[in-house]
């Protein structure tokens, strides 16, 4: 039986896609040989196989095959010239037939039977076509399949190995998780799966493979940032908890691997939209900023901590005590995060908080970014990179005003302030810091607020008769300054 077609494909590239049937190499050289046609002969007509075919040889009776039945019929092979010689069954290869083989630059292969199934196979291969093609690609992702439950770098290995291309999962930020060849975590992208060269069985396969590909490498991360995840609702617990409790936290740290004694610097970091409008923002947006995160930080010298907090993150870099330049390489890495993540309409607006130490030292960095980003976002500066004041009065309001009681008694001094709205209540709160801040002074008060003294007058006594407070005891004063400034740094709480 001839199946002739012009030869396209090398005895090397046919020996790559059969290698799934069980077909082997024994001997010979695998040249750039091109097979012109596939040819079923018995061992006993080699001598007339057609010049230029891929043989595949049997004994009639379905006899084992001997050593100087194979040594036959090899020199037959070369005689007809033929381009390669395939045996079927278990075949004794003598050292004298590998020598023979190599001499002659006759490629000799063994495989299981039937024949005609191989030959069927082998044609397919070298006629190409769709038959061809959707057989390479169904073994490709047969293999793809096989090896997602291994690693990501043995589905890129077998599936291109299939296919007959190299097959690589390269960076594309521009990447979108609907694209055929995108490789994503949920549907965050992660890169996109390239091929050096593209025909029909590899456009066929690409997406299946991509899709295999992304388990695997889900299933990777999944294993690398596990205890990282771990961490996170420990960290949350932390910041979010009466100061009270924090001693016991010790023993949980220790399990979760959180390094409490060290230096910690804390961002916090508010999704916003570019439009300014109030909207929640897609759940993708965190799933990205959290792969991120853990990928870039993952090879850095600190130790790294991420949480996520309703729609904001809370990324924590934890380092010796007294490490010069802590928060720089947290900056480092928020404005990559940063950059990385926002468009679509989303940016993140980020507040650093100071470096500290201990679990104390981690929730007062936690507040004082958390209110820098807050502070941000009021003040119109949504996309920025805000760094807390530490230079005076700012951080030890700021550390007042982490304590939850503390926060309760001072929205007791100005819920009355708080029901005239919120416009009139801030309008209220800066007219009293700068009359009190100026030791009851309406003309110096009147200048940072451009008002005449008499309407900062008016303004004064009006607020003090709806806080039914006396504002001439130095201790209310002293109250009432103190809740108006920390209000006033704290927009957002």
């Amino acid at each position: 039986m001839l199946m002739e077609q012009a030869g396209a494909v090398t005895v090397a590239g046919i020996l790559e896609q059969t290698t799934r049937f069980g077909v082997h190499h024994v001997a010979g050289p695998l040249t750039t040989t091109k097979p012109s046609g596939v040819e079923i002969v018995a061992f006993d007509d080699l001598a007339e196989a057609t010049p230029g075919c891929l043989v595949v040889a049997a004994l009639a009776d379905g006899r084992p095959v001997r050593s100087y039945q194979v040594d036959i019929a090899v020199r037959r092979a070369i005689a007809a010239g033929s381009a390669a010689l395939l045996l079927i069954g278990e075949v004794p290869v003598a050292h004298t037939v590998r020598v023979l083989a190599e001499r002659a630059g006759l490629p000799v292969l063994t495989g299981p039977a039937p024949a005609s199934e191989l030959a069927v196979a082998i044609d397919r291969i070298l006629r190409g076509g769709a038959a061809e093609a959707l057989t390479r690609a169904g073994r490709a992702i047969e293999l793809a399949g096989q090896a997602a439950t291994r690693d990501s770098g043995t589905v890129l290995q077998v599936a291109g190995a299939a296919l007959g291309v190299t097959l690589t999962l390269a960076d594309d930020p521009s990447v979108t998780w609907a694209e055929p060849d995108a490789v994503c975590v949920g549907e965050v992208p992660v890169g996109r799966l390239v091929t050096d060269q593209h025909d029909s069985a590899t456009d066929i396969a690409l997406p299946v493979v991509a899709a295999l590909l992304s388990r695997a490498v889900q299933r990777e991360l999944a294993d690398r940032f596990g205890p990282a995840r771990s961490r996170a609702d420990l960290i949350i617990e932390l910041v979010f908890a009466d100061s009270a409790r924090l001693d016991g936290f010790a023993t949980e740290a220790v399990r979760a691997g959180l390094p409490l004694q060290l230096s910690h610097a804390v961002a916090w970091l508010t999704p916003t939209p570019a439009s300014g409008e109030k909207r929640r923002p897609p759940a993708v947006l965190a799933q990205a900023l959290e792969l991120r995160t853990l990928q870039i930080t993952e090879s850095r010298d600190e130790l790294w901590h991420l949480a996520v907090f309703r729609d904001d993150a809370i990324v924590v870099a934890s380092e010796e005590i007294g490490a010069p330049d802590h928060q720089r390489r947290l900056r480092e890495v928020v404005e990559d995060v940063v950059a990385h993540v926002s468009g679509d309409g989303w940016t993140y607006t980020a507040g650093l908080g100071t470096p500290a130490v201990g679990a104390a030292g981690m929730r007062q960095s936690a507040t004082e970014a958390r209110i820098a980003a807050e502070t941000a976002v009021a003040g119109g500066r949504a996309g920025s990179i805000t760094v807390t004041d530490v230079t005076g009065l700012r951080r030890v309001l700021l550390d007042f005003y982490a304590s939850p009681l503390s926060r309760a008694l001072l929205d007791d001094i100005l819920s009355p302030l708080d029901e005239l709205g919120p416009e009139r209540a801030t309008e209220a709160m800066l007219t009293l810091r700068a009359y009190l801040g100026h030791r009851n002074s309406l003309a110096r008060a009147g200048a940072e607020l451009n008002l005449h003294p008499n309407a900062v007058n008016y303004r004064i006594r009006r607020i003090e008769k709806t806080l039914r407070l006396d504002l001439g005891d130095p201790d209310v004063r002293f109250a009432v300054e103190l809740a108006c400034r920390v209000r006033l740094i704290a927009p957002g709480r």
